[in-house]
């Protein structure tokens, strides 16, 4: 088989799959460095949602009919939670963002194999009876979740004054607090909303393309995110686009061995090939200054 219309059609699905967490986490990551701070800790808040998630399912499928729902809030609320540390490190204590972001990812790799040994015994969650189901023509409701968390991001960041003010505060702090706006409460609510939807990508994932919680399920995807805000510049439609083009080379991964006129090819060089395209990405635009001017710099009361 060559790569043509029938294998594209196929691969919808998938590339939504794949899609719909990179695109959630990316737009808590474009939230939050539009408000000034740097999120690196976007992947261990999304293994942080995926173990909650993945245990709140375990545990509650036998006993209540909404598991799978009560599983993404809950992930979400654990992402949101956990922010705080890189909000207070960062924002409060003026901290780098990029040593309090690595942190975090440092902490909850320990801290979800932690706390996966303490209630079930093992390093990762069992696996659930059944995971979430696609919905029509194979799309899971993930997928519709992340298209509808991009079009209010869009609409709050360009069609109401918060959003105004939260895009100040990664330009120029020092204006926007000398028109009388909290720079610090907005920084935290942009790190806190951040958090949440990193927390509820990570749940998609352990959801809908795995079926239990590994310190594997994540794979760099919180990373594959930060890249995307990048690729995208900083722009909702921008990390749509970058979001697709990522996940449509993980599909492709997947699909890849239909297609006999690449067979040749080792399969480690398609399991690679979200990671490459996410390198090639950064390395194209790491020189365009398309970044907040103000992102990745403490903020303190009072500075001019």
């Amino acid at each position: 088989m060559t790569i043509g219309m029938p294998l594209l059609f196929q691969m919808i699905p998938s590339i939504l799959m794949i899609l719909a967490p990179i695109l959630i986490a990316a737009a808590g990551g474009l939230i939050c460095e539009r408000s000034g701070v740097v999120n690196i800790a976007l992947e261990g808040l999304m293994s942080i949602g995926a173990m909650t998630a993945a245990t709140v399912h375990v545990l509650l499928e036998k006993v209540i009919g909404f598991s799978i729902p009560l599983a993404l809030v809950f992930g979400a609320f654990m992402g949101c939670l956990f922010s705080l540390i890189h909000a207070f490190a960062s924002i409060s204590l003026r901290a780098d963002q990029v040593i309090s972001g690595t942190g975090i990812n440092l902490l909850a790799n320990g801290l979800t194999v932690f706390f996966c040994q303490l209630i079930f015994h093992t390093e990762r969650t069992p696996n659930p009876q059944l995971g979430m189901l696609p919905g029509f023509g194979g799309i899971y409701p993930t997928a519709w979740i992340a298209l509808v968390i991009l079009v209010i991001t869009w609409f709050v960041l360009y069609k109401r004054p918060w959003g105004l003010r939260l895009r100040a505060c990664g330009e120029h702090p020092a204006a926007l607090a000398s028109a009388g706006v909290n720079v610090i409460k907005i920084r935290y609510i942009g790190v806190l909303i951040s958090g949440s939807f990193a927390g509820l990508a990570g749940a998609c994932i352990v959801l809908t393309q795995d079926i239990q919680y590994t310190v594997n399920t994540i794979n760099g995807k919180g990373f594959i995110a930060l890249a995307a805000v990048s690729f995208g510049r900083w722009l909702p439609l921008g990390i749509f686009g970058s979001s697709l083009l990522f996940g449509a080379a993980s599909a492709l991964a997947v699909h890849i061995t239909n297609i006999k006129s690449l067979g040749f090819l080792p399969p480690d060089f398609f399991n690679a090939l979200p990671y490459i395209v996410t390198l090639g990405t950064l390395v194209i635009f790491s020189g365009k200054d398309y970044a907040p001017r103000s992102a990745g710099q403490p903020y303190e009361i009072g500075e001019r």
